[in-house]
């Protein structure tokens, strides 16, 4: 069962390497980071306005930016953020997963799937993957395939792969063949 948010939220769009990312937050923390795709971008950038009041929310979004500006320019390896995330106990359980994963490692599905505490919810674990409502700072990118491919990102492999590669978990020049595994 989701929690209802209670909280208004702060928003704001970022230009990035990987696009434009939406960031959004309550007073309690960021809630959502996800990718603008092209067409939600032209209507009407917000790029540096936040499209609430909130100080506590604009001091949170404020904060993920210098962050994210700092992880892409290879000053940052951690996010030390708080999170306001919405989702069932399973999801809040894989995201938490996630958050443990370090920079520059990976696991596969099955593995956070046994970290968990579900050995035999690989797919479940995907599911939740897919649901993470802040990527990047809950690396979902982290996660992949048994064989060490890449699988299912909903910004797209490609930015899976950047991101992957941005770590020093991909080689720079190779395709997504081979990652070092946590």
């Amino acid at each position: 069962m989701k929690k209802k948010k209670t909280a208004a939220e702060a928003g704001i769009k970022l230009q990035t390497p990987i696009g434009v990312l939406h960031i959004a937050a309550t007073p309690r923390g960021i809630s959502q980071l996800d990718f603008v795709r092209p067409k939600q971008n032209r209507t009407g950038s917000q790029r540096g306005r936040a499209t609430s009041p909130g100080r506590q929310a604009r001091t949170h979004i404020a904060n993920a930016i210098r962050q994210i500006r700092e992880y892409f320019s290879g000053r940052r390896t951690d996010f030390d953020l708080p999170l306001d995330l919405e989702g069932t106990p399973n999801q809040q359980l894989v995201w938490q997963g996630l958050l443990e994963i370090p920079f520059g490692k990976t696991l596969t599905y099955g593995d956070l799937a046994r970290k968990v505490g579900s050995p035999r919810a690989a797919r479940a674990v995907g599911t939740a993957c897919g649901r993470n409502p802040v990527a990047v700072i809950v690396p979902c990118h982290r996660v992949i395939g048994t064989d060490g491919s890449l699988h299912g990102y909903g910004g797209g492999l490609w930015r899976k792969e950047f991101l992957l590669k941005l770590e020093g978990v991909l080689p720079e020049k190779s395709g997504a063949q081979q990652a070092r595994l946590f």
